[in-house]
């Protein structure tokens, strides 16, 4: 049975993983800004475009959240098919979810962690894993979202063709 005691002992072996955070990008000479001690932001160039990551500490939920926006809006005439386009991303993701606020229309990767029972050297591991996870699908899809930001007619047949799953490099 466990005591109040030893579950004051497992919170305090919880470190803020924005810690590990910092350390990670220190790794990568990435310059970021830690606004408070449970936030984090970081600008990182990938092949396609800039991604502005944010990294948000829940204390009290042990959880953290990943976001990794796109340097790009989507304008609100395009909110409809957009959407059908995230629902068909969605579907497909094992992990995290694209999300598109109508406040700000910059589309972004979103993810949470759990990371109760994590210890230092796990929690540094599983942060670096989503970075990459979510990297990898921003650029993936980057074609859809520069798509629906920048084609002046983005029809139902040129979004499929962005959402197909290609083979290489051009």
């Amino acid at each position: 049975m466990k005591t109040e005691l030893d579950t004051l002992d497992t919170l305090e072996d919880i470190q803020n993983p924005l810690d590990n955070v910092e350390e990670i990008l220190s790794a990568h000479n990435w310059v970021f800004n830690r606004m408070t001690n449970d936030e984090l932001m970081v600008q990182v160039a990938g092949k396609s475009c800039s991604y502005r990551l944010f990294f948000i500490w829940q204390e009290d939920m042990n959880a953290m959240q990943f976001c990794c926006q796109y340097d790009m809006n989507i304008p609100s005439k395009r909110y409809e098919i957009a959407g059908t386009a995230l629902m068909a991303l969605n579907e497909n993701l094992w992990m995290g979810h694209f999300d598109l606020p109508k406040d700000s229309g910059v589309p972004s990767f979103r993810h949470t962690c759990l990371f109760r029972g994590m210890n230092n050297t796990a929690g540094s591991e599983h942060i670096e894993d989503m970075m990459d996870i979510s990297l990898a699908q921003c650029e993936r899809y980057y074609p859809v979202f520069y798509l629906l930001s920048a084609a002046n007619d983005t029809n139902d047949e040129s979004l499929s063709l962005a959402l197909m799953e290609t083979a290489g490099e051009s």
